[in-house]
């Protein structure tokens, strides 16, 4: 069919694909837009990662004249991470384009395009759902494959630390007279700071399932609180949200699913600091194409394949390679309902 020759033309290049699969109209997660994460290109399909934690101790006193206490720098490490490789695929046939357009007409090769652009658009949102994923992932420490099981990386085995213990909030129970919530708030505050050490923040912050979510803001010692904020939040707004501020701490309700799989647990709260430069990151590496191998990766690629045989589809290919990660998985805290 040569009137499928229209692919063939620059419009459809890697170049101008992966172009149009980026400017597809963002559709993000709540993660996405917190905007935790600094995103960086990366020219190989690995990234290393270099640990150096500074060390703060007490000098101890000595007579004058006495040698002084020799400062120890502590050691570098540096761990390495494989980027994972996220690949999708849709056949467009010579008759889903026949029935759109005329034979020798002008608009002909626009016709064409709108087609690959409503398929790269739907790949898009895929790819959008798949990456908010993997940040739920890192925010939770343990980054999972697409069916919600397999672990990609454990965060908290590969950079050799345990996770805190986690926080039960107790909200059946506890004492609204005694402010159990607010110390509990506290202690995560406080354990987060102790492991940020003299690292500044601007919050902490909190996704939380819609159980402990119901639970928290239904309870007698809270519920004054988050009706006081919704209201000022209204006025200020003129629309209420599913956050609230509470002793600190941002919580907010977080509901995300595609399919059968959750992307957080319904009784559960993951608390993390937000403001802390270069805590949460993802590389993107390049895409194995020729035309992009040494190169510096983009979020997002796009190529097309044409049936040289016969003429009756073009194949179209996208693929993103993103690493979203938490450098510092030890401030991340992890709390239940009851």
């Amino acid at each position: 069919m040569p009137t499928l020759d229209v692919f063939n033309s620059n419009a459809f290049s890697v170049v101008s694909l992966t172009d149009a699969i980026n400017k597809v109209p963002f559709i993000p997660g709540k993660i996405g837009q917190l905007g935790l994460f600094t995103e960086s290109g990366i020219t190989t399909t690995t990234v290393m990662i270099e640990e150096r934690q500074g060390s703060l101790n007490l000098i101890e006193t000595t007579a004058r004249g006495a040698p002084a206490v020799q400062n120890h720098a502590n050691k570098r490490k540096a761990r390495s991470f494989v980027v994972p490789h996220i690949a999708i695929e849709d056949t467009i046939m010579a008759d889903e384009v026949q029935n759109i357009r005329s034979f020798g007409s002008e608009n002909q090769m626009e016709s064409v395009q709108q087609v690959v652009q409503f398929r790269l658009a739907e790949m898009a949102n895929k790819h959008d759902a798949t990456l908010e994923h993997l940040r739920v992932g890192a925010i939770k420490g343990q980054i999972l494959d697409a069916d919600g099981v397999t672990v990609l990386y454990d965060l908290f085995n590969e950079f050799g630390v345990t996770q805190q213990a986690e926080v039960d909030f107790d909200l059946d129970n506890a004492s609204p007279e005694a402010g159990a919530v607010k110390l509990l708030c506290h202690a995560v505050k406080r354990n987060i700071e102790d492991e940020l050490g003299a690292q500044t923040y601007d919050h902490i912050h909190a996704i939380c399932g819609s159980d402990f979510y119901d639970a928290l803001v239904t309870h007698p010692e809270v519920t004054k609180a988050y009706d006081r904020y919704q209201e000022s939040l209204f006025l200020r707004t003129g629309q209420a949200r599913s956050q609230f501020e509470y002793a600190g701490i941002v919580f907010e309700e977080y509901r995300g699913k595609v399919g059968t799989v959750e992307y957080t647990e319904s009784a559960k709260a993951f608390f993390f600091p937000v403001g802390v430069p270069n805590l949460f990151r993802q590389y993107n590496a390049p895409a194995d194409f020729v035309e992009t191998v040494n190169t510096v990766g983009l979020p997002r690629y796009a190529k097309q394949a044409i049936d040289d045989e016969f003429g009756r589809w073009v194949k179209v290919h996208s693929q993103s390679n993103p690493l979203p990660i938490c450098t510092r998985p030890r401030v991340l805290v992890k709390g239940k309902a009851a």
